[in-house]
Formats: C-alpha cells, structure tokens, sequence
C-alpha cells in the first residue's frame, strides 16, 4: 500500500479534548485523521503507513518524519520581541525595512514565522502581516504554532496563507503592501541542530527570481527586502547590492525600492 503523504494523529496523552483537536487539525487542512491507542507508537507508520505525520498534543502540532521531528517554537523571534518592547530599534530586519506601526508587510517565505513575528509587533494591532507558505506541513505547523502563541495586545495577528509566492504575487493590486519580503531557504546550509535538518527537508529550496522580485517591487508601496546568506551572491543574482552588516552575522540584507 503507498503511505499517506501527510496525515494528522495525537500524543501518546490521548483524551477526548486532544482527540477533537487532532481531528480539527485534519478538517481545517483537508488531511486524513488516524486514530492512535495510547500507548501505540508512530516509528512503525513512518515511510510504511505514511510518509509524514501531524501529532497534536499538549505541545502543539509537531511534524514526524523518518529522521526526525520539529515543531513550532518563537526561539530568536521571543527574544527579538522582547528587546524591541523595551525600545531597542537595532534589529536588522526592521531597520532595512523601515517597518512602522500601522504598516501592511507581506512575508513571501514564512517558514516558522521568526521575522513575520518581529514585524507583527513594529506594525503594531492596527497593521497588517500576511505569510507566504509552500509547503504545506511547514504552512500547517506555522498557522497551528501561531494560533497558540500569545502574542500580546500590542501585535497584530499574522495570516498564514498555503501558496506559491510568485503565483500569488500575480494575483494582488499594485501598492498592496508597504513591505514585500523575502528570505529563500539558503543554498549552502550551515550547522544546525537535528531539527533543522528536518525542517529543511520540507522547504522550498526553488531559488528566488528576479522575475518574483519585480512582482514583488508592483505589489510594495515602499520596499521589498531580501534575506541571503553571507559569503554568496544570492542577492546579487536577483539585482541586489547587499547593507553593510556586522561581520559577525552569518545573513546579509538588501532590498530594492517599489517601481514608480
């Protein structure tokens, strides 16, 4: 039988509360349910039952692969929100793009949220964040991580959305959004924990095009940002001239003005 590419199951903490939650889960994103006894584990469904699990708990919504698992987590985002609520304004996201409260930011690369985080809270309650994710277990973990996360009076709500950048790009008015943003997976991966590993499994590793770029500069009121890796060119290749940046950090920016 070929496995399942995606499917939804609970915790080995099975009760009735996580057994509706999972199969909410599963309705929201069009995903088969399967039922688990509580004490039955997941290692032998991997790759036989199906390629890829959701696992609802009192955790979240975890994803199970055969290597490994992730789930959502706020990580640096926490810690960048916290120094930008005592009034530090040195992160560097928001300083090349120039993001202030009430500001509409569109996040073409979401991945767990990190940046889209940050920029939720310098839009403040009355902006607007809307992320951009295509791969559908990556969009799954982030929408269900986000709707658990406590994000605080002071930041807006970010709207995941399950959708191919470019495509979508094409859909929307001219002068849509301040701020488009970028931040492709990086070709040249450097050390991380295990669970980044398994993330970068189900990214998208399709390269950024200076054709998405151009959509992106119709679609932006002011700025649309790019996210590389130090020591390549990946800005360059889509027509971007890197900010001058710490040498510490391991990320360049750049960004390019919205067409006239």
């Amino acid at each position: 039988m070929t496995p399942l590419p995606l499917a939804v199951t609970t915790s080995t903490k099975t009760d009735a509360a996580t057994v509706r939650e999972a199969r909410a889960v599963a309705q929201r994103w069009s995903l088969p349910f399967l039922s688990r006894r509580s004490s039955e584990g997941i290692a032998p469904w991997l790759g036989t039952k199906v390629e890829a699990l959701l696992v609802v708990g009192g955790d979240g919504v975890t994803l199970w692969e055969p290597q490994g698992s992730f789930g959502f987590h706020a990580g640096m985002a926490h810690l960048r929100r916290m120094r930008l609520r005592q009034g530090q304004r040195d992160d560097a996201f928001l300083k090349v793009a120039e993001i202030v409260p009430g500001d509409a930011v569109l996040d073409c690369t979401l991945g767990l949220a990190q940046d889209a985080l940050v920029a939720s809270l310098a839009v403040g309650p009355t902006g607007r964040v809307v992320g951009l994710e295509k791969s559908l277990p990556l969009c799954i973990v982030a929408a269900e991580g986000l709707q658990r996360y406590d994000r605080g009076a002071d930041s807006c709500a970010i709207e995941v959305l399950h959708a191919d950048a470019h495509a979508y790009l094409k859909t929307l008015p001219s002068k849509s959004f301040d701020v488009v943003f970028f931040d492709p997976m990086f070709a040249k991966p450097k050390k991380a924990q295990p669970a980044f590993d398994v993330l970068r499994r189900f990214a998208e590793h399709a390269p950024l095009t200076p054709e998405a770029v151009e959509e992106g500069r119709r679609v932006a009121r002011r700025w649309v940002v790019v996210k590389g890796a130090r020591h390549t060119d990946d800005l360059k290749k889509v027509g971007i001239e890197p900010a001058p940046t710490s040498r510490f950090s391991d990320v360049i920016w750049g960004r390019l003005p919205a067409l006239p």
